[in-house]
């Protein structure tokens, strides 16, 4: 039965009620909203149990850059297993997450040289949190008893574990899990599209800005670490920052001997247009964090990234334990180092990053006449990613009551022109493979119009 292949939608559905509790998923109206039974994916698209194609817009969550069955990443695990599929990282090595350790330090901005890998973007994030807590106690006359705190930005998503959480700042997602957190610093949100009606676009971002290096400079001596989701707070309603924004972080933090976090999981990896977000500034931080696209969208691999000097404050006689004690089974497993690899190889081979460049503007010229539609509120563009905000009010910025789920409705309505979405409430997301073609990017827009009409005019 584990290999069957021809078990109708049906009993598949039966059993998904009866039996699969699903993430970020309010169960009562799941079935209602006639969520996909996909059973394989080819290029660009999903196929579902009634062997229907779908263009994959959100590329299965942000992590999937280059298709379903691209050739090369499949044939790289196929060659794994000729050899090992796993073998555990803990006081031993393999040859795949070696080489790829390597070949990402010669990828990342200048002074991140040393890789610990997990599994997915929120563990990524909470070990460059315990790292740098870890770090002030331990480097030499530091001052870790004072270091204690970190800095996150209202409306941030940097995961679902514990520190992660803590770290966040969307209520919706974290505040009934108050009890289990740390205390937090928390900065603004660079979220300026709902600001009073009399305040300008410019004159909101320059309020971002002087928040920001308010509540930081207030809190900089017991800070261990800021974190940041450079480019866009993604889950937060693809966010975009002021421009020079990150690189303005960076300063201060440099000026303050404050750690830099940046949370890549979702702008990395070639989403910008660079191989990492940061680099658009030419920002050089302590930690970077990456997942999702690491793998080509095939393997829970993450990677942290971090420099020489929050490496050394860890070496010592192993009876002083100064050892980082974190880990995880699956740390550095072959197969996705594997496939990871061979992602890597795309971008040089196809030369991918500067396909996104000019994607993004064909993208941005395709979105151009939804500006002036009269539920279309903002559009928030990075790179290959967007969020398309939905509006009841144009001219007040009034947003849709949630009840309504206008969002998911537009999406399903985009489904029958041929294409995928998920949203966030109601903010319409588009984040589709790096690969896309032109032909695909007038596609998805053209869903995304003909559900916005369906559903709204």
């Amino acid at each position: 039965m584990s290999g069957d292949r021809n078990i109708s939608r049906e009993v598949l559905e039966k059993w998904d009620d009866e039996y699969v509790w699903h993430p970020f998923t309010p169960h009562s109206i799941y079935r209602e909203e006639e969520p996909l039974t996909v059973v394989a994916g080819t290029g660009h698209y999903l196929i579902d149990a009634d062997g229907e194609r779908f263009f994959d817009g959100v590329g299965s969550i942000w992590c999937n850059i280059f298709g379903h069955q691209r050739e090369e990443i499949d044939a790289a695990v196929r060659e794994q297993l000729q050899h090992i599929a796993h073998s555990t990282l803990l006081g031993n090595t393999n040859d795949r997450p070696v080489i790829l350790a390597k070949r990402l330090v010669e990828l990342a901005p200048e002074g991140l040289k040393k890789v610990f890998y997990s599994d997915n973007g929120s563990t990524s994030v909470e070990i460059a949190l315990k790292m740098a807590l870890q770090f002030w106690q331990q480097e030499a006359g530091g001052d870790g008893r004072k270091r204690t705190k970190f800095m996150g930005l209202a409306n941030a998503y940097n995961g679902d574990t514990v520190g992660a959480v803590s770290v966040g700042g969307i209520d919706l997602f974290h505040s009934r899990f108050g009890p289990l957190l740390f205390e937090t610093v928390r900065g603004p949100s660079p979220e300026i599209y709902h600001r009073p009606e009399e305040k300008s676009r410019e004159q909101a971002e320059r309020e971002f800005v002087e928040n920001f290096d308010r509540v930081f400079d207030k809190h900089a001596s017991e800070l261990a670490a800021v974190i940041i989701e450079p480019g866009m707070q993604g889950a937060g309603g693809m966010i975009t920052y002021p421009e020079g924004f990150l690189r303005h972080a960076r300063e201060k933090t440099r000026d303050a001997d404050v750690l830099l976090i940046l949370d890549e999981v979702a702008m990395g990896m070639g989403r910008s247009g660079e191989m990492f977000a940061c680099q658009r500034e030419g920002v050089n931080p302590d930690f970077l964090c990456i997942a999702k696209g690491l793998t080509g969208g095939y393997i829970p691999v993450a990677a942290t990234l971090t420099t020489d000097r929050v490496y050394e404050a860890f070496l010592g006689p192993a009876e002083e334990g100064r050892t980082f004690f974190h880990g995880h089974t699956f740390t550095g497993n072959a197969l996705g180092c594997a496939a990871a690899l061979a992602t890597l190889d795309i971008f040089e081979d196809d030369d991918i990053l500067a396909e996104v460049r000019r994607k993004s503007e064909v993208l941005r010229k395709y979105l151009s006449p939804l500006q002036v539609d009269e539920n279309v509120g903002d559009i928030r563009q990075y790179g290959l990613a967007v969020g398309i905000e939905l509006v009841e009010d144009k001219e007040k910025r009034k947003s849709f009551e949630g009840a309504k789920r206008i969002g998911m409705k537009v999406c399903r309505a985009a489904r029958d022109r041929g294409v995928f979405l998920r949203p966030l409430g109601d903010v319409i997301v588009l984040m589709p493979p790096l690969s896309i073609t032109d032909e695909e990017i007038e596609l998805l827009v053209d869903a995304v119009k003909f559900g916005i009409k369906e559903v709204l005019q």
